[in-house]
This record gives structure tokens, sequence and C-alpha cells, in this order.
């Protein structure tokens, strides 16, 4: 996941390849909190990993619920319908699919108990779920606004003889809240009427699914009344189906569905293929197949997969009843920046009370991209730039938000895209950038370099490590590819001086990064390879041209999605010529030697400064003369003297002179 306050995404061009969705949110949620109203043990597979599911299992287990998990699989114990914990205080972050369905549980199931969340939960409507429970006689008061979270909730006395009305047209997820909560004191038929259209039906429809699923048969009237009335049979009880597979997020799903709708083809690849959701899905938002399929996409389903390729292109617009698909239809909305018209979006008005208030959202960000927007209470219209432009886009804390105008970085113009606070997206896929930027492709020059060269010891790593953590970036320590070369020759038993058997090892390495590990075939040489006489090996194989143009490609294979942080001693002037930023970073010998005297000091290396400045002085010089890629500052290339910086504020220096570079 990208922990950053924002994430760059370059221009995109193709796409292809294959991607395992991660459970649905929707599901996830919903069988944890009927797995632990159930009687007995269940099993949970391919659970969602995600905020929202965390909120729910701190939860449960915050409610006496035993849980265990392994991976994607959590083991829950029931508590058959009795609460074991009388009083508890829960947060639900900004979790609708834990805040609402919960209120319900614990108001029929009996204690004291608060529920709260973060501002913005504190901003959406749940007053329509209330009213319904004190219809029952549940006891709840708002320890805030009106209408609104956080919530206080006691024990109440129920009457079950009449109806229980709640509205349909604000969520659906006050209808899923009283239809998973009343089981739990069903001694009698209990009546659900629904006041207005019910909107977002397919996931009362999965609602539905899943209590079957643990035993309970909701009955509905045939006819026009199907979604208006719910009957809740005399003594329903919960019990757990054993194991139970979650699949894949048909959300989700949408931003890849659009992808493959937009992204120029790869040759010899047969454009994307989505698992873990298809044609059998019972959520809702799988018919954005048919969205998609209508603005010209070519999709293939089976029971459990999906494969998209470009069809029509442009795509075409359309006027579309949204009701249906409400959280996959904002992906219609970046559909619509691609397309030959004006596409309009209605029935959408769900979207109002949602993590933000994503027409206006919406609207605002498709704005900065030059599009023209209009907006109603419950409908958008979205006409494409003329001339696309790009900007920061905010995501208000909105995982949907980020997800979708990541898809703006496919615009004709070659415009990379900003989207702020990205890591929003751990509310039901952790791990989407890193998803989208494994199938999407682009040219090489779109892909941003930041070069960091500079001599021994001047700082030049820790700083473009810290740079390239500060922008989600990849990170190439090309020195250690020197020292790798040194450690491979030496281990087959080469002389250091024969340049030609040295570069044939190089040709042969495999290396990988994972944080602060560096990896050679698999093995751990972070330590190894950190030694001084590593460094003197890699100075004396680097000063060989065989070894240098060996080591080229494996450079240039870092240079990957969403950008890359190189640091050496030739990266701005040889390696990648073409980056945007290039730094020449320098500091005086004396203090380069006073920073390697302390890091020997902390290793436990007995020397003197002296010695350390005679050897930079020589290591200097070495480099400056040797005929392959003399060490000096490319033409382009920032001078930065860190000799009286710290290292934040030499990364804040560079951060400044790369956004002066942005086009944001």
């Amino acid at each position: 996941m990208f922990d950053l306050e924002f994430l760059d995404v370059p221009s995109l061009k193709t796409a292809a390849g294959q991607i395992r969705l991660p459970g649905s949110k929707s599901i996830s949620n919903r069988v944890l909190l009927l797995a632990a109203l159930s009687n007995g043990k269940t099993t949970v597979h391919d659970l969602l990993a995600s905020d929202d599911t965390a909120v729910m299992l701190n939860a449960l287990r915050q409610l006496g619920c035993s849980v265990e998990q392994t991976g994607n699989s959590a083991v829950i114990i029931g508590l058959g319908g009795q609460a074991k914990v009388q009083q508890a205080q829960l947060f639900m972050g900004n979790a609708g699919t834990a805040m609402r369905p919960l209120t319900a549980a614990l108001a029929l199931l009996g204690g004291e108990f608060e529920l709260s969340g973060v501002p913005r939960m504190h901003e959406r409507p749940i007053g329509d779920l209330v009213d319904a429970l004190r219809q029952l006689g549940c006891d709840i008061d708002y320890l805030g606004n009106p209408g609104f979270p956080p919530l206080r909730i006691r024990t109440g006395a129920f009457k079950l003889d009449q109806p229980i009305r709640v509205r349909g047209d604000v969520s659906s997820q006050f209808l899923t809240a009283l239809l998973m909560a009343l089981p739990l004191v069903a001694k009698q038929d209990i009546h659900i009427e629904v006041v207005g259209e019910l909107i977002s039906q397919p996931y009362i429809a999965i609602t539905l699914n899943l209590l079957a699923r643990f035993g309970v048969q909701v009955r509905q009237p045939e006819g026009a009344e199907h979604w208006q009335r719910f009957i809740i049979p005399a003594g329903s009880q919960y019990v757990s189906p054993g194991e139970i597979y979650v699949e894949g997020d048909a959300s989700s799903a949408s931003y890849f569905i659009a992808l493959g709708a937009i992204a120029e083809p790869v040759e010899g690849l047969d454009g994307i293929e989505i698992l873990g959701v298809g044609a059998d899905s019972i959520q809702g938002d799988i018919r954005f197949v048919e969205a998609a399929q209508a603005m010209g996409a070519n999709i293939t389903s089976t029971a459990h997969s999906l494969k998209i390729k470009r069809g029509a292109w442009p795509l075409k617009a359309i006027d579309m009843d949204c009701n249906h698909i409400p959280d996959a239809a904002m992906t219609l909305a970046m559909l619509a920046l691609y397309a030959n018209g004006s596409t309009t979006l209605r029935n959408i008005a769900s979207w109002r009370v949602k993590e933000t208030d994503r027409i206006a959202a919406m609207t605002c960000e498709l704005q900065k991209l030059g599009a023209t927007v209009e907006e109603g209470q419950d409908w958008i219209k979205i006409t494409p730039p003329t001339k696309w432009c790009t900007g920061a886009i905010a995501t208000y804390d909105d995982h949907r938000m980020a997800m979708c105008f990541s898809l703006a970085a496919f615009n004709p113009a070659n415009l990379p895209v900003r989207i702020l606070d990205p890591k929003c997206v751990a509310k039901t896929f952790p791990d989407y950038f890193e998803a989208l930027f494994e199938l999407a492709g682009t040219e090489s020059k779109s892909i941003p370099v930041i070069c960091i060269d500079g001599p021994t010891a001047s700082g030049k790593g820790t700083l473009a490590a810290k740079l390239a953590a500060e922008l989600g970036y990849h990170f190439l320590d090309s020195g250690v590819l020197y020292r790798l070369s040194a450690h491979a020759a030496s281990q087959a038993g080469l002389s250091l001086d024969d340049g030609a058997a040295v570069a044939g090892v190089t040709r042969k390495l495999s290396v990988s990064f994972k944080n602060d590990t560096i990896l050679l075939d698999g093995q751990d040489l972070s330590a190894a390879i950190r030694s001084e006489s590593a460094g003197m090996a890699a100075s004396k194989v680097s000063a060989h041209p065989e070894v240098r143009e060996a080591l080229l490609e494996l450079q240039h294979s870092f240079r990957r999605l969403p950008g890359l942080v190189a640091d050496g001693r030739d990266m701005g002037s040889t390696i990648f010529p073409d980056a945007e930023l290039k730094v020449f970073l320098t500091a005086s010998a004396e203090h380069r030697a006073e920073r390697r005297h302390k890091q020997m000091v902390a290793k436990g290396i007995s020397t003197t400064l002296e010695s350390i400045e005679q050897d930079l002085l020589a290591r200097d010089a070495r480099d400056q003369s040797r005929k392959a890629s003399p060490l000096h500052p490319a033409d382009d290339a920032l001078l930065l003297d860190n000799s009286f910086l710290s290292i934040k504020k030499s990364v804040q220096q560079v951060l400044v002179w790369w956004q002066d570079k942005r086009p944001f």
C-alpha cells in the first residue's frame, strides 16, 4: 500500500495480464456478523483484508466472539444469538457495512453500547434505521446531532406485533441491518415494510442470499411488492454453514474492466483477465459488465472469471439508470471521459451519503481534468474534455475516488495524474495501485526518474532511499550492483582485474531489493556487501567498461511504474540521461570523512579520521579519472552541497526541485 501524502500516476498507455480480486467488502462484513450471531463454528475463506473488515473483526472480538485469523481465512465461534459482553464502546471508523448492521444487532441482543466513528461517519445518516428500531421498542440515543452517529444503545422492551417500516430511498444498508438482526428475536413472524423506492436492490439480494446460507429463509411476496415487503419467519435461528467462501469484489472488478476497455492492447497478450468473480456472482455490481459492454468494451465471462479487451474506440456515450450498480457506477463516470459524447448517470442519490458526497466530489475532480460536468440531486452528466488538463485529485478519504481517478492517467494528452491520500484505498483494496502498475504499461520516457549522483560518503544512498519512500518510487542503489558483481566474481574464484570475466558473471546476476534487504539469487547479502572491503572491490570492478556495459540493462530494468530514484556516480550523466531531475550531491572531504568515521566506529571498526579522509580523496581521484563514465555532474544536474545540511533538509530541498518540475 502507498502510505503517502500523494502518488503521481504517470501517463499510461497499455494494459494486459491477470488479476485475482480481493474478497468482496459487502459479502465479507455480512458473513463476519452472521457467523458471529450463529450457533457453531464458521470458517470464512478468501476474506477481504481491509480497513472495513478490520473494524468489524475488532468489534466482534470486543463483544466476546472468538476470532482466529490465518492469512485470508478466519475461524469464528458464534455467540449463538446471545451477547457475552453487556457493555462496550465500539469504534466503527468510516465503515458503513459495520456501523449499520451492528447498530441493529446490538439493539436486539441487549446491553449498553456506544458506537462512534471518524468525523465523516458522524455525517452519514442513520436516522431511518434508528426510527425503525425504535418502532420495535429499542432504546437508542444520539450522542451528537440527531439522525447521525455516535449512538448509545441500551436494552429495550421489544414490540413485534406491528410491521416495521423503514425508508428504502436513502441507503439499502438500513434494510440489510434489520434483515440481519431481526432473526435474533423472531418468536413470531416479523414483517418489514419499505417506505418509498428501494434503492440498491442488488445489495439486498446479497443479504438475502447470505441469510439463506446461514439458515434463515426470508419470505417476499410476488409481484409489485416483491422489494417492498419482507417476512422473517417465526422461529428463525442462525446456524453456521461450517465453511463459506467470499467471492471477489465486483465493485473492485469495475476498475479493471474499465482498464481493459480504455487501454491499448499489448501485442501477444490477450487483454485483462479477472479471476474470482464472474457470471455466477451474487453481487449486483457484476452488472457493470453490461454497462461497460454498452459503452463498447469487449467482455467475455465464465462462472468465476472475466476477460476484457478494448472494443469500440472511442467509447460510446450512454444515458443509464444506475440504481442497480451504485458503487460501480462511479467507474462509468471515468469511462465517460473516453466516450464520444455526453454520458448521464441517473438514480444515484445514494452517492450523496457514502464515504463522501460522491456526486459533488466527482463533479469537482472531473472538472480539474477539463471535463464539462452537470449535476442534480440524483444524477450527473459528463462531457469529455476538449482539452485535457491534469491536477491534484482530492480523494475525500473515499477509496473509490482514488481508484476511479487513477484511470484518468490513460488520457490522450499523456499527462500524469496526482492522487492525494492514496492510502484511502485500504478501505477495500489495500494493494490497488500495486495491482494497477503490474498490469499497466507505458513508454519508458513516461516513467519519471530522479538521479542522485555524487562521490563516496556524500550521503547519496540515504538521500535517494528516503526520496523513493516519500514518492512511492522504486529505489536503485547502483553501488550495490557493483558490490554484488565483485562479490559474485570473488565467489566464482575470478580476479577482479579481469574485466571480461567479471562482466560475464555480472550479466547473470539476479538481484532484488525488498525494503532494506538486498537479495542475490534469493540470498540475503545485505550485511556482507556493506563492508569496507566490499566497497573497495566495487570501486575496482566499476573501472572496467565491460562491467559497466553488463550492468546497463539491469539498471534500466529498475525503471518501472510509478517511478524510480537512482543513486550512483553516473546515473544522470550516462545511465538515465533523460531523467527529469538530476542532483549531484557532494560534501567536503572533511565532512564525508567524519560521517564515515561515525559509521565505522558504530560497527566496531578501529580507524582514524585522517586515514578515512585520505582514502576518500584517493577514491575520488580514481573515480574522476577512470575512462568509463568518470565521476562528474551531468550538464543539467543541480548541485547540492550537504556539508552542513541534515538528511531531512536535503530531502526537502530535492522535493522542492521535483515539485517545480511537476505539472500539478
